[in-house]
């Protein structure tokens, strides 16, 4: 009787263990995927950087220091090591776009370019999926380490390998501010 109770319980924790180890599966996998979406957006944007750059030189070619700037932040974004490094690099690439787009301002041929219209528009599509994917990525980022960090689950997850995964956190453009009128 005694040994039937020890395999049942036994038999109860295997399964618990074979469940708890499957199901950490599927989340890693699911932020895994997550993460391969972040990447092929990011890739399509760093593709349609230089051709953004190429544009703005024709109309803007002593503007020499911005596109230096905006040929740095793309290096380092492709070049990142893990998702922190990674979301600090797309931080910087964005501002020295914003400036990109700033110098655009004062040429109004520029402006008026199909091309640049058209670039731009690409742009600010794959931002905009950027977004959605990052979003995507850091909810199964968070129901991985939420899972990770409950218990019982937490006595084993060292055992079956698993460790916590990095959030992919962009700073937020900043909110603008509704002007005072004074009469």
């Amino acid at each position: 009787m005694i040994t039937n109770i020890v395999l049942g319980v036994l038999a109860l924790v295997a399964f618990w263990l074979i469940l708890t180890y499957n199901g950490l599966v599927k989340f890693k996998n699911r932020a895994k995927e997550a993460w391969a979406d972040i990447d092929v957006q990011l890739k399509r944007r760093y593709n349609l950087i230089p051709n953004l750059v190429e544009t703005v030189k024709g109309y803007a070619a002593h503007e020499k220091q911005i596109f230096e700037r905006v040929a740095e932040a793309r290096a380092k974004a492709m070049g990142a090591k893990d998702i922190k490094e990674r979301g600090q690099a797309e931080n910087m690439l964005s501002e020295t776009l914003k400036s990109l787009f700033a110098v655009s301002e004062n040429y109004p041929d520029l402006k008026a370019s199909v091309n640049f219209l058209e670039l731009q528009r690409e742009l600010r599509d794959t931002e905009d999926k950027i977004q959605a994917a990052r979003r995507f990525y850091n909810g199964n980022v968070r129901d991985l380490n939420i899972k990770l960090e409950s218990f019982p689950v937490n006595l084993i997850v060292g055992i079956l390998g698993f460790k916590k995964m990095d959030l992919f956190e962009l700073t937020e453009p900043k909110k603008r501010e509704v002007p005072q009128v004074k009469f």
